[in-house]
């Protein structure tokens, strides 16, 4: 028996399309990440590195490269699901390898899952392609 008080998931109408999610999140806007495409578990993002976005050392924060990654993540996922299921992180794993300045680039791809979940992998380059962090992430499919 359901609590009167329980929160029930809204569900998605037949014609339910996640391609617009990335648009409407504000901290990607404010971070000023842009979604190069995202297609069958596929995803790439840049981000220009920028004085906000940069920590006591004058590189970017770690944290920018991880919302970076998560985002990147989350699009291949969308795209992963012919963008018919919204996803919500689960779990995330990051190494950072060196310092990030400069233009970046996220690239992600799906690695697997099911009807529920799907895991990915990403890493972000600077300009010289150098790979500067790595992440793994676990993300649940919920209906929008």
């Amino acid at each position: 028996m359901t609590s009167p008080n329980a929160s029930v998931a809204p569900q998605a109408p037949m014609d339910a399309d996640t391609s617009r999610l990335f648009a409407q999140v504000a901290f990607n806007h404010l971070l000023g990440l842009q979604r190069e495409f995202a297609q069958d578990g596929v995803a790439r993002l840049t981000l220009a590195a920028r004085p906000e976005l940069c920590n006591n050392f004058l590189v970017v924060h770690g944290g920018v490269l991880m919302s970076m990654m998560d985002s990147a993540m989350s699009s291949a996922a969308l795209s992963a699901s012919g963008f018919q299921k919204a996803v919500v992180t689960i779990d995330m794993t990051t190494s950072f390898h060196q310092p990030a300045r400069g233009h970046l680039t996220a690239h992600a791809t799906c690695q697997g899952g099911g009807k529920s979940v799907c895991f990915c992998e990403a890493r972000v380059e600077d300009e010289q392609g150098a790979v500067v962090a790595r992440a793994m992430g676990t993300f649940r499919y919920v209906r929008v």
